[in-house]
């Protein structure tokens, strides 16, 4: 196949509907252009999920499109460090050759695969997974092994599961290091902040070091010292086992484990605990209570000011004991199981996790751990990483330790970067290949965490790809070519039955599968070159869906039929719903749940929530000797990094012109640590970091 199309020049009076890809809400949005200019974007009322809501970051997304110098070559770096433009045939045949060689000298396992897709492009991954396949890569990461690899471990444990709070309707919504205002998280954040803070029957709960935007709306502020979040919320737990406002019966019904949950928490000092996190014992008391009486649900949210923060595991564990010991799980207004087309993580080696090559590190929903990987290259243990595949991903700039990350790159003996734009890590590629935009392919993602119902959107081109650039199901299909894994009487024959429909391409899919296990293995790749062949103009990148929809209707059978296919039979049910997804620009409702069906995707063997967690009960034990202040003369300061702002998206912006506010990034500094250093708003200052 060619690269991804749209038909015409868009004209400048029409809105055209898609996604932000600036946060995981996603939330829908439409657009108006002028040649290859965004010049107006307005929120998309009739989306599913976020009935248009928007935030100002998704007015700006002219500056993604247009804000940064995109490369519209494959580059090619060269002995003395510079790079030079090469056509595509050239680039796809000397990558190709560099893995094969590595392959071949040291072993398939030598490379690995790093990204897989940001806040809004998720089938990156899914063409990824299958070259992954292709080049017998076995060892793979990306950003989630840097900060929610820890609370999948706890889920994996708890429940088999991910879950979600139900904020839109809980009596007690808690967040915990993360401020929605700015950072989102579920469909129409501040809408649902504004309607917490007005209804005198709920409550919101933040734990945060700073007075931020989401604190000024709630209804108590349990600002801790920084990192000591889990003296703070093992108080709380304290306090709701010590004063017996535990749902005993609940537990009795849904739970197991929790007599030595019940005997650690009854030993915790809170008053201890509260002097340690710098918050008065009868405030936190005073929090707890308002939990314990909540009969309307209680909902939870970690970010990532704890999950980069010391004892961040600890807290993702403690956290989650709270709506468990109130039986607030699977309920209207309480943490809930969720289902979807794809998960984002899976549960099934949990508690006995692989070990990283090389460090021995844990694998976690199959993800070395992020900062272990420089010291997976820079060895000369036999089994260290020689190779690397990054896609849409920026580690060099986004990871700990960017020089030694740089260092990392140049001792692989081949890597390649597929990307928009020269980044950091491209900038120590071996080789660099242009993708097309976020907004010049159609796209998707897989955050969608919504219960009862959940929802999912395939979203179409805006533009004609920038010339010179393929998107990444091209870029994949041609390496899949050059690897000699095409046959294309099967791709013939499977666009032939795709252009009868699909039911008999399902039908010669399978067939073709069974026999020809290679073929299957890069399934993705396959159905782009075959079934993307009948799909509506400039979705053909979208093909995978097809598969994706398929898994969902035959695991939610009844909660995909009750989203509004109730009239369609069982097995048509997925190219029901995968007509729906592709042919939809507001988003489709793909299941809606009774909250009972909720417990048939709890994963544990007995289908109950497995409360102890001995590792972190040993861990709770041990917190009352933990330091609580991890400064040091020479560094008398905690710098806390990443902090989400009005104008903040990850490592997607490359046009700091973006911010309409703030346009330093400007640091943040309490008044009084201001006063003392003598320094005023607007002045600069030199920051050093240990190491």
């Amino acid at each position: 196949m060619t690269a991804t199309t749209s038909s015409e020049t868009p004209a400048p009076d029409e809105w055209h509907k898609t996604v932000c890809i600036l946060c995981s809400a996603n939330c829908g949005v439409e657009l108006r252009v002028d040649g290859r200019e965004i010049t107006r974007v307005r929120g998309n009322k009739s989306h599913v999920a976020s009935l248009g809501y928007t935030c100002e970051k998704a007015l700006r997304l002219n500056h993604y499109q247009n804000g940064m110098k995109r490369l519209q070559s494959p580059m090619r770096r060269e002995p003395d460090g510079s790079y030079t433009a090469v056509d595509w045939d050239t680039a796809i045949r000397e990558v190709a050759a560099g893995f094969t060689e590595i392959g071949q000298t040291h072993g398939k396992d030598k490379v690995m695969y790093y990204g897989g897709g940001g806040q809004g492009n998720h089938l990156v991954g899914v063409y990824g997974s299958a070259t992954r396949r292709a080049l017998g890569i076995t060892v793979r990461s990306n950003a989630l092994a840097q900060e929610k690899t820890g609370e999948a471990w706890v889920e994996g444990r708890l429940t088999g599961a991910h879950t979600h709070g139900d904020f839109h309707h809980a009596e007690v919504s808690i967040f915990l290091g993360k401020n929605p205002w700015h950072s989102h998280g579920f469909n129409e954040a501040r809408r649902v902040l504004k309607e917490i803070n007005k209804d005198p029957g709920r409550s919101m709960i933040v734990i945060d070091p700073r007075r931020s935007e989401t604190v000024d709306l709630a209804d108590f502020h349990l600002a801790v010292k920084p990192g000591t979040d889990a003296f703070c919320v093992a108080a709380l737990l304290g306090a709701l086992v010590q004063e017996d406002m535990v749902n005993h019966a609940w537990l009795a019904e849904h739970a197991t484990g929790t007599d030595r949950v019940l005997q650690e928490l009854a030993t915790v000092d809170i008053a201890d605990f509260s002097h340690r996190c710098g918050i008065d014992e009868a405030q936190i008391r005073a929090a707890a209570r308002r939990i314990g009486k909540a009969v309307g649900g209680v909902s939870i949210y970690e970010d990532l000011g704890i999950e980069m923060a010391p004892h961040s595991t600890l807290v993702s564990y403690l956290q989650r004991l709270i709506w468990i010991l109130v039986g607030s799980f699977n309920v209207p207004g309480g943490t809930t199981t969720h289902s979807g087309l794809a998960p984002m993580f899976s549960y099934g080696a949990t508690g006995n996790e692989p070990k990283a090559p090389v460090t021995g590190g844990r694998i976690i929903s199959g993800l070395v751990p992020c900062n272990e990987i420089p010291d997976m290259i820079m060895t000369d243990h036999p089994d260290r990483m020689r190779g690397m595949f990054i896609e849409s991903a920026n580690p060099v700039h986004s990871l700990a330790e960017s020089p030694r990350w740089r260092e990392a790159m140049r001792a692989l003996d081949f890597s390649v970067v597929i990307d928009v734009a020269m980044t950091e890590t491209a900038r120590e590629a071996s080789y660099v290949l242009p993708a097309s935009s976020q907004y010049e392919k159609s796209e998707a993602t897989f955050f969608g965490a919504s219960f009862p119902e959940n929802h999912f959107t395939v979203r179409a081109p805006v533009f004609k790809p920038l010339e010179g650039t393929l998107p990444e199901a091209e870029i994949h299909a041609r390496l899949a070519r050059e690897l000699g894994l095409i046959d294309d009487d099967i791709i013939d024959k499977l666009r032939a039955a795709a252009h009868d429909g699909l039911k008999p391409f399902g039908a010669a899919l399978i067939e073709t599968s069974k026999a020809n296990p290679a073929m299957a293995a890069i399934g993705p790749i396959v159905m782009y070159l075959t079934l993307g062949d009948t799909l509506p103009d400039g979705m053909a990148d979208a093909a995978p869906v097809w598969f994706s929809a398929h898994q969902c209707a035959m695991r939610f059978t009844d909660a995909v039929k009750a989203a509004g296919f109730e009239d369609v039979a069982d097995e048509d049910l997925g190219d029901a719903l995968f007509n729906a997804i592709i042919t939809s620009r507001d988003g489709v409702t793909i299941t809606k749940h009774t909250y009972e069906q909720g417990w048939t995707m709890v994963r544990t063997d007995d289908g109950k929530v497995h409360a102890e967690i001995p590792e972190l009960l040993d861990d709770l034990a041990a917190l009352a000797f933990a330091p609580v202040d991890h400064r040091s003369a020479d560094f008398p300061f905690i710098l806390s990094a990443g902090e989400r702002r009005a104008f903040t998206a990850n490592t997607v912006m490359r046009d700091s012109t973006w911010r309409k506010k703030d346009p330093d990034g400007a640091l943040r500094l309490s008044p009084a640590d201001a006063d003392a250093l003598g320094v005023v708003n607007g002045d600069k200052i030199r920051i050093t970091t240990p190491g």
